[in-house]
């Protein structure tokens, strides 16, 4: 419902490859860093967005979108739902193309502004389950 076939092939293909990774830290037990290595491996770049601006990855990281120097095409949502709508307000606000919410992050509110917007947008999907899936 909540990210269509099209438009996920859309956003892993079409959209670009600069992905700022709300919520990637150096913590490897955390989802957020296996995504990111997955994504890297299908030639993305990732931005790791995090209160401590950690480097992930070998990227270097910032403390917020708004911090990063530079266009994102998608922006990764690892955060609570309770936080996630403020956080794909700010993509919009950046100026991405896409807003991805991993598995289990849903708000609605935040899915009908970010459309309106004119951004493609996925909820509760991960990208490392479904870019491999399309061969």
């Amino acid at each position: 419902m909540y990210g269509d076939e099209a438009t996920i092939r859309r956003i892993l293909t079409e959209l670009g490859d600069t992905w700022a990774v709300v919520g990637l830290s150096g913590n490897r037990s955390r989802a957020a860093y296996g995504v990111a290595q997955v994504l890297q491996r299908y030639g993305k770049r990732i931005v790791p967005v995090h209160p401590k601006a950690e480097t992930v990855h070998g990227e270097r990281g910032y403390a917020s979108l708004a911090e990063i120097p530079f266009d994102v095409d998608v922006v990764d949502v690892f955060v609570n739902s309770e936080l996630a709508g403020a956080v794909a307000d700010e993509a919009v606000a950046k100026g991405a193309r896409a807003v991805w919410f991993q598995l289990g992050v849903v708000d609605e509110g935040a899915y009908e502004r970010t459309r309106s917007a004119g951004l493609d947008m996925v909820m509760d999907r991960c990208p490392a389950i479904e870019i491999p899936l399309l061969g």
